[in-house]
């Protein structure tokens, strides 16, 4: 049988056999398994070479769910989920005991997210259990906005892949703590800061960054292609690195091309300047930059605003050394 397809009888049928699955979400595509079987989320871990102490996201199919896998669940959090779910937001909360260590690396809490699109939640209401689905590809690469991503790099890991097309957003979902008595965001993503707060009702403060983290995508170096990358602000003596043969030299800017660089090696995220589009094309970009002949890439950032803050989050940990 074909690895890629929307057959969603036979992702059920491979998941309750403990088998991982590929599976699309309106931010990237996830690497699924069952979350309440340990030996299956052992093998994302496995599959991914991801260290155990960066802990999973769990995917439900209603924040209703949550009730059944969380507890001390607060108000605010419902009050999220009914403005913004399914979509691209993630509640850290407090687990109960359903819940096996090795999904929350042993932490007290798990990420929970209710994704938006048909296919998933379609598959989600097959199962009579949630599933924990990091991003599918190998531990900190850039993430995969297509099926065939996956198919590329961890295709021969997987029992299957459905597949629901090319991500909408393009950007993980923005991680919320609300375990603790001021709610913290821990990720920038596909939900604006901007509209986060505006819901909340406060600024929020954040903490993006840790080498215990409480959630993904919080280590320094993350998100990252092969290749160099450099800010393109920043002086070859900045980072210690002699500089590129300028025919090797890419550069990623945001909309704006450069007056002196030719235009083949300029890739641009939105000709436009729509952060939408800027952050639906970043992976997608990093990857076939990562795959070209080009040595060295360098980055422009993008302005820090919205969904701006979400790709200079992902630019900055694909930069660090």
């Amino acid at each position: 049988m074909n690895k890629l397809g929307t057959d969603l009888h036979f992702a059920a049928a491979q998941l309750r056999a403990g088998k991982l699955v590929g599976i699309p979400t309106e931010t990237v595509y996830g690497l699924a398994a069952n979350a309440l079987d340990p030996v299956a989320v052992a093998s994302i871990f496995e599959a991914k070479n991801r260290p155990a102490f960066d802990p999973l996201i769990v995917h439900l199919a209603s924040f209703e769910q949550a009730q059944a896998y969380c507890q001390n669940i607060p108000d605010l959090a419902y009050q999220l989920a009914a403005a913004f779910c399914p979509g691209p937001i993630t509640f850290i909360l407090p687990k109960n005991t359903r819940i096996p260590d090795l999904v929350s690396s042993g932490q007290p809490t798990v990420g929970i997210r209710i994704p938006n699109h048909p296919l998933t939640l379609q598959l989600l209401q097959q199962l009579d259990f949630p599933l924990a689905a990091p991003s599918a590809n190998p531990f900190g690469y850039v993430s995969p906005t297509t099926a065939q991503h996956v198919a590329d790099q961890l295709g021969d890991k997987i029992a299957y892949i459905l597949d629901g097309g090319a991500c909408e957003i393009g950007l993980e979902s923005t991680i919320i703590d609300l375990s603790i008595a001021a709610p913290k965001v821990l990720r920038l993503g596909g939900l604006a800061l901007e509209q986060l707060e505006a819901a909340v009702g406060q600024k929020l403060a954040l903490q993006t960054s840790s080498s215990n983290p409480k959630a993904p995508g919080m280590l320094l170096k993350h998100y990252a292609p092969n290749k160099r990358l450099r800010w393109a602000q920043e002086p070859a003596s900045a980072t210690n690195e002699p500089l590129a043969d300028f025919s090797k030299t890419a550069w990623l800017r945001f909309s704006e091309p450069l007056a002196h660089v030719p235009l083949k090696q300029q890739f641009i995220l939105s000709p436009s300047g729509d952060f939408k589009q800027a952050a639906n094309r970043l992976f997608a970009l990093l990857r076939e930059l990562d795959n070209s002949t080009f040595d060295l890439i360098l980055v422009e950032k993008a302005p820090e605003i919205g969904l701006g803050r979400a790709i200079n989050d992902r630019l900055k940990r694909a930069v660090t050394p």
